[in-house]
């Protein structure tokens, strides 16, 4: 396990770049997905595998919208700058539920993505997740922009209510696909166009997903790379939920608000399952004693 020296960022937007004595030349950025933390643990855990690991906040923070509203994508073009800055010839980005959202559309619009690893993924872009700039959730806008300008997007159906009774967690996998139903003429335009990325692409999905549908959202991404003929790996597992645990992270906090499916063995199998893929696509000197990986 190598050494990891950290360092906390202020500038341009609260993050830690977690960078190992002895590494390689690739730089990962690590997305967490609408908890909007910074996903320190991730992070260290890549560091420790020589990979110089920036986890960043990427809304919530201070000049940035409060909810996943209208996202600039050079937020995270900002993050790839760094990192290159550093001395990272390799870049790579990580990310989970709407994380993996934004790490599919940077790569779609920023060339020097070499490599993305979409958790929990989907095929769409939606729209915002609470208020933006102006403080306002409605009417829906776009979670992204890009130059300026938002992208097209699937809205949510507010019509839509949870199956059952009580004040549990509540599943919503079933709102997004009621919405693809309502709003099927949008699906299109709004499909993430991942042929057109450089980068290659490791898609890790459970079936028991109870948040949307990322499996099968993963597999309309591959299909898209496949006719392409471009580069692109499923990871499944039908037991696992929302939420999978790569090697040495720790449980996932349970929630009172979302059930996320899945149980915590199929959790942890896909994570262990995704664990050697992901590290030989982020390691160049692995990947090259290992051409069939």
């Amino acid at each position: 396990m190598t050494k990891v020296i950290e360092h906390e960022l202020t500038v341009p937007w609260e993050a830690v770049l977690l960078e190992p004595v002895a590494g390689g030349g690739t730089g990962v950025v690590v997305l967490a997905g609408s908890s909007g933390r910074v996903d320190r643990q991730r992070a260290r855990l890549l560091a420790e595998q020589g990979l110089l690991a920036l986890a960043v906040r990427w809304f919530g923070g201070p000049g940035q919208p409060e909810g996943i509203c209208e996202v600039p994508l050079e937020t995270f073009v900002a993050a790839v700058d760094l990192l290159r800055a550093r001395g990272a010839g390799r870049i790579g980005i990580l990310g989970v539920s709407k994380g993996a959202e934004a790490a599919l559309l940077t790569a779609v619009h920023e060339p020097r993505v070499d490599v993305v690893v979409a958790v929990s993924p989907t095929s769409l872009v939606w729209c915002n997740v609470g208020p933006g700039l102006d403080g306002r959730r409605r009417p829906y806008r776009s979670s992204w922009t890009w130059r300026g300008h938002p992208l097209p997007f699937v809205p949510l159906d507010d019509s839509w209510r949870p199956a059952g009774r009580g004040d549990g967690p509540v599943a919503i996998r079933g709102w997004y696909e009621q919405s693809e139903r309502t709003f099927a003429p949008r699906l299109d335009t709004a499909a993430i166009a991942v042929e057109k990325a450089r980068a290659d692409l490791l898609l890790v999905a459970g079936g028991d997903d109870a948040m949307w549908p990322s499996l099968r959202y993963a597999r309309q991404l591959a299909a898209r790379r496949r006719a392409a003929g471009a580069p692109v790996e499923v990871v499944a597992r039908d037991d696992a939920g929302h939420r999978p645990r790569l090697p040495g992270e720790s449980p996932a906090a349970p929630s009172t608000s979302f059930r996320y499916g899945g149980t915590a063995d199929g959790d942890t199998l896909l994570g262990r399952a995704a664990w050697a893929p992901l590290l030989d696509r982020l390691r160049p000197a692995r990947r090259a004693s290992c051409p069939g990986g």
